[in-house]
Parts: C-alpha cells; structure tokens; sequence
C-alpha cells in the first residue's frame, strides 16, 4: 500500500494512471499524452508498476500498459476508510446541532 500511496503522489503518475485506467497504452502514447520524454516515462511506469499499479502485456516489439483494477480498488477501499470517518463525524455535529446540543468536543 505504501508503494502505491508513494507512486500517486506524484501529479504525472496520477494523469498516466487516468490514461491507462480504461484504455491500454503503449509508453510511447503516454510519453506524447503526458509530453514526458520516454525516459521519463519509462521511469513512472517502473516505479507504477513496482506499486502493482499497472499490469504490462508485449505485444511484438511494443509494451502495453493498463492499470490494475484491483490494485486501485484496493486503494480506494484504504482511503475510503478515513473518509467513512469523517464522514460519521460530520453526521454526528449535524446530529447534535439539530437537536440544539453542543458538539462534541466543544467546552460549555
């Protein structure tokens, strides 16, 4: 998980991500979509790859790119749980709010 938090981090990782999510992608479309140079692209989609964020397949001399749906799915399901959170929080002020209480946490 660590990996693939690191590897979205960073903003051209997450527009090749956005590329490959429903479509397969040579590194050279996603080189020219993202304006990248190759190098540079090889070089995100070895540390995507490493974070099991993108699957490979050749296909002659070509290397094709998709990201992995269940990879993703499991980091949405992680940073959905912190977001339930808030969410139940949020909920919860509402909640006291209408019924004329104090919030929690809030001293008086």
């Amino acid at each position: 998980m660590d990996a693939a938090l690191r590897a979205i981090a960073n903003p051209k990782r997450r527009a090749i991500l956005e590329l490959v999510r429903d479509v397969e992608r040579s590194s050279g479309q996603i080189a020219e979509s993202t304006g990248l140079s190759h190098p540079a692209t090889s070089q995100h989609l070895a540390v995507m790859r490493a974070a099991r964020l993108l699957e490979m397949r050749i296909d002659g001399n070509r290397r094709l790119y998709r990201a992995r749906l269940e990879s993703l799915e499991e980091l949405r399901s992680y940073l959905q749980h912190f977001w339930d959170g808030r969410l139940e929080t949020l909920r919860d002020r509402a909640e006291s709010k209408q019924a004329g209480k104090p919030e929690p946490g809030a001293g008086g």
